[in-house]
């Protein structure tokens, strides 16, 4: 029989994963705490958009819960699988919220930007907390039921899913998710959890900032000499505090991080190679000119950020252990200025 799947928050990335998760025959329940995106889903399904015919299908199989609903499960059978997809500063309280309704082998996955995994594991316990990185997928959730995808699929070309256990072995129930995912997107089994989600903290604090600061689409960004060269810095910074508190890092995309912490530091080679990459990133991308990061969206809709949680932790972590962060600290005044209506969002407040 099928396992019983909730996912705590539909937003972008968890309505996506869960949404299609229900599409491949998977027994989903979508929790979220909006009550018009769950209205619209049970309205008329949850609606994909993405850059191929077969991306665009409409999904009726999910079932759907306001947060107000939540104590019904306890009449129903438990669930087996929690992917908890809120932002990071949500984590707690929404992993709270399922708990009670967990069977007794179940456990809570963090399909997540930012490193969650502690705050899950201090009220599951770190045997019921596993991790979901996912990887270069850029999705939006552009109206309520209603998400897209903004780059192409990963293929053989870019694993989307890295799935692991905190402590780095490959469990049968990481292969279990590996196998779910496989149906959405390319996925794989990782040793190297932290590091994963190190990688992936270095391509958001890239990007996700810059965006809700300036506004740009991420092919402005990419286009723009300055801003680019901002982000850049952001990149190399992230990634020798990563070194310093001893993570393997992987390619964040075709970057390799060495050369990113050596183009943010002046290596003229290096900063050639990773600005091409950047610009061939958007060139190739037809959807480039109106794709933004979650932080962005986030800044749009008038809702709180992970700025503090993302470039703020990255700065907190430099501090801890001696490593300069003048650009993320940078980034966390604007984006928190700017969310508090103290600017409007502008390139120049990145110059």
């Amino acid at each position: 029989m099928s396992k019983r799947i909730a996912v705590v928050g539909t937003g972008a990335l968890g309505g996506y994963v869960g949404g299609w998760l229900a599409h491949t025959g998977h027994d989903v329940t979508l929790i979220d705490m909006w009550p018009e995106n769950i209205e619209a889903i049970r309205a008329r399904g949850l609606e994909f958009d993405g850059l191929t015919d077969e991306e665009r299908i409409t999904v009726k199989a999910a079932k759907t819960m306001h947060l107000t609903e939540v104590q019904s499960l306890a009449k129903q059978k438990p669930i087996e699988i929690a992917f908890v997809s809120v932002k990071s500063y949500d984590t707690e309280w929404a992993t709270s919220l399922i708990k009670p309704y967990l069977a007794p082998g179940g456990f809570v996955v963090s399909l997540q930007n930012c490193l969650n995994e502690e705050k899950i594991a201090g009220i599951m316990g770190w045997g019921k907390t596993l991790g979901v990185v996912a990887s270069l997928i850029s999705v939006e959730l552009y109206e309520p039921g209603r998400i897209r995808r903004m780059v192409p699929k990963g293929g053989e070309q870019h694993t989307v899913f890295r799935v692991g256990e905190v402590h780095g072995i490959v469990t049968p129930r990481v292969q279990e998710l590996v196998d779910m995912l496989s149906k959405i997107d390319s996925s794989k089994p990782t040793t190297n959890l932290w590091g994963e989600r190190w990688t992936k903290l270095c391509q958001n604090g890239m990007a996700n900032g810059v965006a809700a600061a300036t506004g740009m689409s991420g092919k402005d960004r990419d286009n723009h000499d300055a801003i680019r060269r901002f982000s850049i810095r952001l990149g190399g910074e992230a990634v020798r505090v990563g070194q310093a508190l001893g993570y393997q890092l992987v390619k964040l995309g075709k970057m390799d991080p060495e050369r990113l912490a050596l183009a943010s530091e002046g290596h003229a080679d290096a900063l050639v190679e990773i600005e091409e990459i950047m610009r061939n990133r958007s060139a190739a991308n037809p959807r480039a000119g109106i794709q933004r990061p979650s932080m962005a969206q986030d800044m749009r809709k008038g809702r709180r950020t992970e700025i503090q949680l993302m470039n703020g932790y990255i700065a907190e972590k430099g501090k801890l252990v001696g490593i300069p962060t003048p650009t993320h600290e940078k980034i966390t005044d604007v984006v928190t200025r700017v969310e508090r209506g103290e600017l409007k969002p502008s390139a120049e407040l990145l110059l």
